[in-house]
């Protein structure tokens, strides 16, 4: 079947023809409409938008540390940038929602958009390869002033436990979803943050897996500095041991 005139034209907006529109239908259906969902192809997008936007970073902004592109590069990919980004392609007009997804106005909300824009991202690496990504996402953020002030911006807590982990010369936390609760249309994961070296697991609950990584990220947080207040864009659920 062709594709419709919604993602066609997405497709020019992208300027990236798939030779696979397969793949680019299938990042924009959220798990509510079927089982042949985003949610793979976010997990893709997701670990190569972070390269991409890593390696311009490197490039355009060659006198920061690494603790500063770090910073920088959570501002850039966390779920406001990408929900902007996501609506100046227009997304939401092309998203594959279920009926409880589209009553419940699915299509403007945050997370999804954001996931959306990384499973499109993760499609076009399939399609075509990294480089061909990485061109998409410079001209996606081409629309953002890069400068090093960006990294005074307040931390995530993902980004907060990482640097805390490094100056310690510790691994990186792994994140696991654990469940997935609720209706499709109305969902919350819970997520859980294990650092490796202490054995130590916390647990977070948001409204996307991302959202749900951030709690996870700021329960520990709480754990390993005592007196250390997470985030108030997100609440980690009651702190658990492994």
């Amino acid at each position: 079947m062709p594709l419709s005139p919604e993602l066609l034209a997405l497709q020019k907006r992208l300027q990236h023809p798939f030779a696979n529109p397969r793949l680019l239908e299938r990042a924009l259906t959220h798990r509510s409409f079927t089982s042949d969902h985003n949610e793979r192809l976010e997990f893709l997008g997701d670990s190569v938008l972070s390269l991409a936007i890593s390696g311009l970073l490197f490039e355009k902004l060659n006198q920061l540390p690494e603790g500063d592109l770090s910073r920088v590069r959570a501002n850039l990919v966390k779920q406001d940038t990408l929900f902007r980004i996501a609506g100046e392609l227009g997304l939401s007009n092309c998203l594959r929602l279920g009926d409880g997804e589209k009553r419940s106005g699915g299509h403007k909300r945050p997370s999804i958009l954001a996931d959306a824009l990384e499973a499109v991202i993760g499609a076009v690496y399939l399609d075509a390869g990294f480089e061909v990504a990485a061109a998409l996402v410079q001209r996606l953020f081409s629309g953002i002033e890069l400068n090093a002030q960006m990294s005074a911006m307040g931390k995530d807590p993902k980004t907060e436990l990482q640097e805390w982990l490094q100056a310690r010369k510790m691994k990186l936390p792994s994140y696991r979803v654990v469940a997935t609760l609720g209706e499709a249309h109305k969902q919350t994961f819970d997520v859980e943050c294990t650092v490796m070296e202490t054995g130590h697991s916390e647990r977070g609950i948001g409204a996307s897996r991302r959202a749900g990584e951030q709690a996870a990220a700021a329960a520990m947080l709480q754990h390993l500095t005592p007196g250390n207040p997470a985030s108030p864009s997100v609440v980690p659920r009651t702190p658990q041991s492994s």
